[in-house]
């Protein structure tokens, strides 16, 4: 049997940030091609580390020219690559996905061109609750002490890159610009990179994470685990490797029909409901509830950790 892919080449296949953005019309062979229990299997198990043939045959107990043939229609699709490279004996066929998150977009004019954006640090919110395990750091070391939520009083809490809690929230204030254009808005949209939160990480820990606007519930995103299988693109080097590393970028869109997460519908809550116009200020709550059903903690990523080189960005569409 070939060895296993060593610990310098899978470091370089994984360092590289892949989002794999498809539209279901142009791309729909790469729908088909994931349109198998085997394949998506092949695709969890090379998420996780670089394998060859041997090795996938051997975890998913599939003969080999079984997996070859999967292999074959996934690199076809784009879906994986793969690499040859020596081994103790001959040559071994390495394998890796082409993406870290796979999403599908269906296609939409694009006509909303004329916005403002406004991206917040995440150390400088205006009010919080946090509960155990809880904390922040900047990119240089931990602000005030791990599992005290009165550190979240700390000045040095304005350069923070990385917050977390069990459960509360955190809530910001966004000046309301759209004000001064004295146009109405005609969609908000809010991205921030989250995940859940547990002591050591958990990439199997459920979080509801809900977003309020002015007060207003707008949706809520279940977030899959607490990430730690390798450091965050951005994450500081001083960073326990054992710590959450990276969490998605999630995107919340309100308009006139509602609230959407990723362009899936959460809620019915429209952008009328949140009285823009009233306010000179955009609150922005983010947090998990006391009564949730996965009340697994948040991790909220800013620039300086995580795998995605922003804070919090909000949008305002005209």
């Amino acid at each position: 049997m070939c060895q296993p892919a060593s610990e310098a080449i899978l470091l370089l296949m994984m360092q590289e940030e892949r989002i794999l953005v498809v539209d279901p019309l142009a791309d729909i062979e790469k729908l088909k091609a994931i349109a198998s229990e085997p394949r998506v299997q092949i695709i969890s198990l090379l998420r996780k580390k670089v394998m060859n043939i041997n090795e996938i045959a051997e975890s998913l107990e599939l003969p080999q020219s079984t997996i070859a043939s999967h292999i074959a229609i996934l690199e076809k699709a784009g879906l994986l690559k793969s690499e040859t490279v020596k081994a103790k004996k001959g040559n071994q066929k390495l394998c890796r996905p082409t993406f870290e998150e796979m999403v599908v977009q269906f296609p939409q004019e694009k006509t909303e061109t004329d916005f403002l954006e406004v991206e917040m640090p995440i150390g400088l919110f205006t009010d919080y609750q946090a509960t155990v395990p809880c904390g922040l750091c900047s990119t240089e070391g931990i602000v005030g002490f791990l599992d005290s939520p009165e550190s979240f009083l700390n000045p040095n809490r304005m350069k923070a890159a990385l917050l977390w809690f069990g459960s509360g929230y955190v809530e910001y204030k966004f000046p309301n610009n759209a004000l001064y254009e004295k146009r109405p808005i005609r969609r908000i949209e809010l991205s921030a990179e989250l995940s859940s939160e547990t002591p050591g990480t958990n990439s199997s820990w459920l979080s509801d994470i809900t977003l309020w606007i002015n007060g207003v519930e707008t949706g809520t995103w279940v977030s899959p685990g607490d990430y730690g299988d390798r450091r965050g693109k951005y994450t500081p080097e001083w960073w326990k490797l054992e710590g959450s590393q990276y969490g998605h970028l999630k995107h919340w869109g309100i308009g006139g029909e509602g609230t959407y997460v990723d362009g899936v519908r959460v809620s019915d809550v429209t952008v009328d409901e949140l009285a823009l116009p009233e306010h000179h200020s955009i609150r922005v709550r983010l947090g998990v509830k006391n009564e949730a059903e996965h009340r697994g903690g948040m991790n909220l990523f800013g620039r300086g950790f995580g795998n995605y080189p922003q804070d919090i960005v909000l949008r305002l569409y005209f």
